[in-house]
């Protein structure tokens, strides 16, 4: 029963810090209302809540770009027990962003033909729809020393997209 107790303790808890974080976050729209001039006709202004966005503000982010966009194909070599292994790694690019990816493995034998295949299988969701330069794949689908190569492609490809 103690168990018990102390869980709904806990949810209590965490419900409270979820609830005062998100306080937090509020806007007072109350002194927006008081910031605002007066239009002197008595009449009384109200103002919309911003949603970070102006019409006339430019993303720099959206307008200018690391990278060119464009498709980029690179192999990356990486060691395994059984010797070296490659993959070739073929990337779309549009605004910095991976929006397609496209990897070919060498392995022909063995262990290596299977942890490339499930690397294969799994990297789309890993990487589509990110910034190329926030990826540093570590281990997908169970494979580790592909990551080593795929990462290789990736370096070679900044280079040449930049």
């Amino acid at each position: 029963m103690n168990t018990r107790i102390g869980r709904t303790a806990i949810a209590i808890a965490s419900g409270a810090v979820v609830i005062g974080s998100l306080a937090g976050c509020a806007t007072d729209q109350s002194a927006e209302a008081e910031a605002a001039p007066s239009t002197g006709s008595g009449d009384t202004s109200t103002t919309t809540p911003s949603t970070g966005t102006d019409a006339n503000d430019t993303d720099s982010s959206a307008t200018s770009s690391t990278y060119t966009d464009g498709d980029y194909t690179a192999t990356g070599e990486y060691s395994t027990p059984g010797g070296r292994e490659d993959v070739t790694v073929t990337i779309t690019l549009a605004d910095d962003v991976v929006t397609a990816v496209d990897v070919t493995g060498s392995a022909t034998s063995g262990n290596s033909k299977q942890y490339q295949s499930a690397f294969i299988s799994g990297i789309s969701a890993e990487v589509v729809g990110k910034d190329i330069d926030s990826l540093d794949v570590s281990k997908v689908a169970g494979s580790s020393l592909t990551s080593g190569g795929f990462n290789a492609a990736l370096d070679t490809i900044r280079s040449d997209a930049s």
